[in-house]
C-alpha cells in the first residue's frame, strides 16, 4: 500500500496537468492575477499537491464577459443542437473517468472506491439525463383566454449564470450547477472551492472537447471574499446559485438582492434518521452507519439525528457501535478503505471541538478521537457514535459536517416527528417502519426536501433535490432544476385586428 499523499503513478498528477493555470476561461487555462497562490493540500498526508494564482476581481469580469459574448449564439440553438453536444460531453466524461476519479479523490480525501462508483458515474448520468431533458423544455400550449386573443408562455434562458459550489463534492456540485444552466440554453462561471479546484477544471475542459462553444462554460478559482463576492455582486450576471453553509448563503442573499438577481440556495442540514420500532433493526443499523459516514460525514443529507423508539434504543445503540468499529480508515486510494479523512485538519479539529464538548454533556459510546500512527498526519477522525444528548444541545442542533452521529430515544409517533421537525433545517430525512401508514404519516409531516423510508443517502438524476426552511430554496437535477434555470414569457396575440382599437375606446372613449 502506498504511503498516502506519496508521489506515484496512481495519483493525479495536478501540478503538471493544470500547469497553464487554474482558470478556465473562454476555452483555455491561464493564471490568476490577484497576486496571490493557494496551495491545494492531500488531506490524506498534508502534503501540498498543486499550487496556483488565485482568481481575482479582473478574471471574474473576464469570464462574466466570455460567457456574455457566447449566450447569443448558445441560447439560439435548438434544444436538439444544445441536447446532441450534452450527449458528447456524456461520453468524454465516460472517456476520462479515471482521471475525474483520481483527481477528486486526491483532493478531497475520498476513498477511490468511492469517487469511482458514485461520484464520478453520477456525475456522467446526470450529464446523460440534462442531454435528454434539454430537449423537454416547454411553455404552454396556446389558447383563448380573453376575447379574442390567443396567448402562450415561452420558456427561455436567464443569460449568464454565476454560481458557487462547495468542497465537499466538488464534481457533482459543478455538474448539477453548471448542466441545467446550459441545458436551458444559459452561459455560466462557476466558482468552486479554492481547495478543492481539479475536477471542476477537469469538467469544463471536457465541455470544450465536447464541443461546447468557448465561453459557454467558465471556472474561475478564488476566494469568496474577493472572487465570490465579485461574481455574486457583478452586474451582467442575472442569477446566482450557491451550494454551502447557511451562514454564507445569507451573506450570498444579500450581495445578489442588491442587483435583484434570480437566486438559487441549497444550504446547510441536519438530517434526521427516525427509526420506529417496528422497523427492521439490522437494516437501520445499517442504514445509519451508512447514512452518517457518507462522505467521512461530510454530506448536507447525512444522518445526523437518529432518533430511535425506545424498545428498539439499547439494542440499536450497541449493533451502531459495533458497526462503527469495523470501519476501516485508511489511504484513500488503498483497496481496502472504507473512510478517508477529513477535507482538511481545520475540519478536523472543529469536529473533534463538537464532539469534546459533548463530553460535558452526553455520552461518547464509540470513537471521538484521532487515530495514533500514520494516519495522525493527515485529517482522520474516527467514525463517531453519542447518546444520551439534550434535544436542545449544540451536538444535536448544529451541522457538525464529520462522521458523528447522534442517537437520542423517543416514545409515541408524535414525539419522534416533533423532534425530527426540532431544528431550523429541512434538507433530508429517513424514516424506517415495516408499517406503510406509519412511514406514509412520517413523509407527509417531516419537513424536509427529501425523506427516505427504509434507506438513507441514494439521489436519482431524474428527482429533485433541495430543502427547506434554512436549508434553502430552489431544486438541483431533474426536470423541475428548469425552474431555477429559466423564465417565463407570457405573449399574447391579437387575433381580429380591431381589438386595440376596442381597448382603446374602453380606457380613453372614443375620439
Amino acid at each position: 500500500m502506498h504511503k498516502p499523499g506519496s508521489a506515484t503513478p496512481d495519483r493525479f498528477a495536478a501540478q503538471e496537468r493544470f500547469a497553464e493555470g487554474a482558470q478556465f476561461i473562454g476555452g483555455r487555462l491561464t493564471k490568476g492575477t490577484s497576486g496571490r497562490t493557494h496551495a491545494v493540500v492531500d488531506p490524506a498526508s498534508g502534503e501540498e499537491v498543486f499550487t496556483y494564482e488565485l482568481a481575482g476581481v479582473e478574471d471574474v469580469d473576464a469570464a462574466v464577459a466570455a460567457a456574455r459574448e457566447a449566450f447569443p449564439g448558445w441560447a439560439a440553438l435548438t434544444p436538439g443542437e444544445r441536447s446532441d453536444a450534452l450527449h458528447r460531453f456524456a461520453a468524454v466524461l465516460a472517456e476520462c473517468a479515471e482521471d475525474l476519479a483520481r483527481a477528486e479523490s486526491l483532493q478531497c480525501g475520498k476513498p477511490l472506491k468511492l469517487t469511482r462508483e458514485f461520484d464520478v458515474p453520477g456525475t456522467i448520468d446526470n450529464t446523460a439525463f440534462f442531454a435528454g431533458a434539454a430537449r423537454h423544455l416547454q411553455g404552454q400550449s396556446a389558447g383563448e383566454y380573453s376575447g379574442d386573443h390567443t396567448s402562450y408562455v415561452r420558456r427561455e434562458p436567464i443569460g449568464v449564470v454565476g454560481s458557487i459550489a462547495p468542497w465537499n463534492y466538488p464534481l457533482q456540485m459543478a455538474a448539477w450547477k453548471i448542466l441545467p444552466a446550459i441545458a436551458a440554453g444559459n452561459t455560466i462561471v462557476l466558482k468552486p472551492a479554492e481547495i478543492t479546484p481539479l475536477t471542476s477544471l477537469l469538467f469544463a475542459q471536457a465541455a470544450t472537447r465536447a464541443g461546447i462553444p468557448d465561453g459557454v462554460v467558465n471556472i474561475v478559482t478564488g476566494t469568496g471574499k474577493e472572487a465570490g463576492e465579485r461574481l455574486v455582486g457583478h452586474p451582467d450576471v442575472a442569477m446566482t446559485s450557491f451550494t454551502g453553509s447557511t451562514a454564507v448563503g445569507k451573506r450570498v442573499a444579500e450581495i445578489a438582492t442588491a442587483t435583484v438577481k434570480r437566486l438559487h440556495l441549497e444550504l446547510g442540514g441536519k438530517a434526521p434518521f427516525v427509526v420506529f420500532d417496528d422497523a427492521d433493526l439490522e437494516a437501520a443499523v445499517n442504514g445509519a452507519v451508512a447514512g452518517a459516514l457518507i462522505n467521512t460525514g461530510q454530506d448536507c443529507t447525512a444522518a445526523t439525528r437518529a432518533y430511535v423508539q425506545r424498545p428498539l434504543y439499547d439494542a440499536f445503540l450497541e449493533k451502531t457501535a459495533e458497526l462503527m468499529e469495523t470501519v476501516r480508515l485508511g489511504d484513500p486510494f488503498a483497496a481496502g478503505t472504507d473512510l478517508g479523512p477529513l477535507i482538511s485538519h481545520v475540519q478536523r479539529d472543529r469536529v473533534a471541538g463538537f464532539v469534546d464538548r459533548a463530553r460535558a454533556y452526553a455520552r461518547v459510546v464509540t470513537g471521538g478521537e484521532v487515530p495514533e500512527g500514520e494516519l495522525a498526519k493527515g485529517a482522520y477522525y474516527r467514525p463517531t457514535l453519542v447518546a444520551d444528548a439534550a434535544q436542545d444541545s449544540e451536538i444535536v442542533q448544529s451541522e457538525i459536517f464529520g462522521p458523528v452521529l447522534v442517537v437520542l430515544p423517543f416514545d409515541s409517533d408524535d414525539e419522534g416527528i416533533r423532534l425530527a421537525n426540532d431544528t431550523p433545517y429541512g434538507l433530508a430525512a429517513s424514516a424506517w417502519s415495516r408499517d406503510v401508514y406509519r412511514a406514509n404519516r412520517a413523509t407527509r409531516e417531516i419537513k424536509a426536501g427529501c425523506v427516505w423510508v427504509n434507506d438513507h443517502i441514494p439521489i436519482i438524476s431524474e428527482m429533485p433535490h433541495g430543502g427547506y426552511k434554512a436549508s434553502g430554496f430552489g431544486k438541483d437535477m431533474s426536470s423541475y432544476s428548469f425552474e431555477e434555470y429559466t423564465q417565463i414569457k407570457h405573449v399574447m396575440f391579437d387575433n381580429t385586428a380591431v381589438a386595440a382599437k376596442d381597448w382603446h375606446r374602453t380606457i380613453f372613449g372614443d375620439r
